[in-house]
């Protein structure tokens, strides 16, 4: 997957956390998560870019390693709003999927740079 691919996907990721944050329902609850997890899905694609801008590989791997750990977190807030009973998991089963997905390729790439660095 390149560079591009990528910023896609990190973006509809943060597009769709947007989307769901939107259709929770207005408890006090649902708008803390909804804030975490709108903070965390949108920054996903925020530092992916930054990290394809990057000066040196050093600087690669910080940032990736940022959008690794939002995108992680994403998935944490995703996981409180269905065992909060807020969202059914079938709901965010897709969202989820692709959450675990960008997780696995920034960890991969992450790896991949850290090992170029040796």
């Amino acid at each position: 997957m390149n560079s591009n691919e990528l910023k896609t996907r990190t973006k509809q990721f943060g597009l769709r956390a947007i989307k769901l944050v939107e259709d929770l329902p207005a408890t006090k609850t649902a708008n803390v998560i909804g804030n975490q997890l709108l903070r965390a899905g949108t920054s996903v694609d925020a530092n992916y870019r930054s990290a394809c801008r990057a000066r040196s590989k050093p600087d690669f791997i910080s940032k990736a390693s940022i959008a690794l750990e939002e995108a992680d977190e994403s998935l944490y807030w995703m996981e409180l709003l269905t065992e909060a009973g807020i969202v059914p998991a079938e709901k965010l089963d897709s969202l989820t999927k692709e959450g675990d997905e960008l997780v696995a390729i920034l960890t991969a790439s992450v790896k991949t740079a850290r090992s170029h660095l040796k």
